[in-house]
């Protein structure tokens, strides 16, 4: 988990994600379509292209990502219950990602976990994050997974700790 977050800053802190991007900056965006299509084009070589997941929406209230289910089923052809822990993550870590970054904060995960309603055999499921709560040092997210039907399929939820950013590390 501290490794997905830390990529989401990296991707942030480095430019790749949004030039001159930084917590003062964030706050203005209203664009988040654009934003999404930052982080889609900054996902080469990591989990989130492996899984084939892309963001739809991203913004400081609410993360959205699809995910196709073929290429993350387990052996009975279902979608793999650590896959949708996997998106449920990903959107969870770069919404607390976003919020810890107006308060000059790094989001790192602590806690996540996942039930699985329905299963899901083809298609693609779709990862929505909302705040549960917002602090200073917490962050949690519920992050619910759908089907293409519009039926959900899990219900997670993701806590991560802001810790402030580590002495000389850019804002």
């Amino acid at each position: 988990m501290v490794t997905l977050v830390a990529d989401v800053v990296t991707l942030v802190t480095e430019g790749r994600v949004a030039a001159g991007l930084t917590g003062a900056t964030l706050g203005a965006m209203s664009d988040t379509a654009n934003l999404a299509d930052q982080f889609n084009a900054a996902s080469p070589g990591t989990l989130t292209e492996r899984m084939g997941i892309v963001f739809t929406e991203v913004g400081a209230d609410r993360v959205v990502a699809v995910m196709p289910v073929a290429g993350n089923t387990q052996p009975y052809g279902l979608l793999h219950g650590g896959a949708s822990c996997v998106l449920a993550e990903t959107v969870g870590s770069v919404a607390a990602a976003l919020h810890g970054m107006p308060l000059g904060r790094i989001a790192a995960g602590i806690d996540i976990n996942a039930t699985h309603h329905r299963a899901v055999r083809a298609g693609s499921v779709t990862g929505v994050a909302t705040p549960l709560s917002l602090g200073s040092s917490l962050a949690s997210y519920q992050v619910e997974i759908t089907d293409d039907d519009g039926r959900r399929t899990c219900t997670a939820r993701i806590t991560c700790i802001l810790r402030e950013r580590p002495p000389g590390e850019p804002t």
